[in-house]
């Protein structure tokens, strides 16, 4: 079974802060329905469940345990490690690196916690795509990556560097590896993608579509939605 981890923040300390559309309030509540969302997916998703958190004052360990809890329906199967490593990209090659080579783990993965569109068949496709390839890439709506999945560990230095899906393939080629590709979904933590999947949840829910069930319901709540290619909230209180 893959183990796929994800490098989680605590709510409100989440990169989401940053979008002009969005209060403190709100990008902290979106960020942890986005990481409720896609925890979820990964436990259903016949995956095995690591949350990495960042090192901090605050008990992170607890605070991200204490959420997911509530919300997962396995909670006691779900691993917890401290992240290690000064950028994203030592980060991720730390943690992948050390499932594969101390752990013995035969595939790994890491996941955005800000790709809430992500489903249960992206994961199984994962699974089946890393029998045949080397490695797995998700690539998001502007160049970037919500997904890596690995069997041997390539050279991470600096490979989330934009574009991140065409470095990080360049490194896999480089390692003599091969590469397959999972399909294009936007992921929360830049306006054009946050733009996008609120357009895309929205379309999805009016068709009756499935849809992640806690970001959407946030969405609905904070009244968000696309005007002129950003993201409005139409709540009187945002207004």
């Amino acid at each position: 079974m893959t183990t796929v981890a994800v490098l989680a923040e605590l709510p409100d300390d989440a990169p989401l802060a940053d979008h002009e559309s969005l209060s403190a309030e709100d990008a902290t509540a979106l960020y942890r329905a986005s990481l409720l969302d896609v925890c979820d997916t990964v436990e259903h998703g016949e995956a095995d469940l690591l949350v990495n958190y960042p090192e901090s004052e605050r008990d992170s360990n607890a605070e991200l345990q204490s959420l997911l809890d509530d919300e997962l329906s396995e909670p006691g199967s779900v691993r917890y490690e401290v992240q290690v490593g000064e950028s994203y990209a030592g980060r991720v090659g730390n943690a992948l690196t050390h499932l594969l080579e101390s752990e013995g783990e035969r595939t790994v993965g890491v996941v955005e916690p800000t790709a809430p569109l992500l489903r249960r068949e992206h994961i199984g496709t994962i699974a089946m795509k890393l029998r045949s390839d080397d490695v797995v890439l998700g690539p998001t709506t502007n160049g970037g990556l919500y997904f890596a999945g690995f069997t041997d560990p390539v050279d991470f230095t600096d490979s989330y560097a934009a574009p991140a899906v065409e470095t990080m393939t360049q490194r896999a080629v480089d390692a003599g590896l091969s590469v397959a590709y999972l399909p294009v979904l936007p992921c929360l933590d830049a306006p054009a993608g946050l733009a996008a999947a609120v357009s895309l949840i929205r379309a999805r829910k009016a068709a009756e579509k499935i849809v992640p069930s806690r970001t959407t319901r946030c969405v609905e709540e904070l009244g968000l939605t696309v005007e002129d290619g950003q993201v409005v909230s139409t709540r009187s209180d945002n207004s």
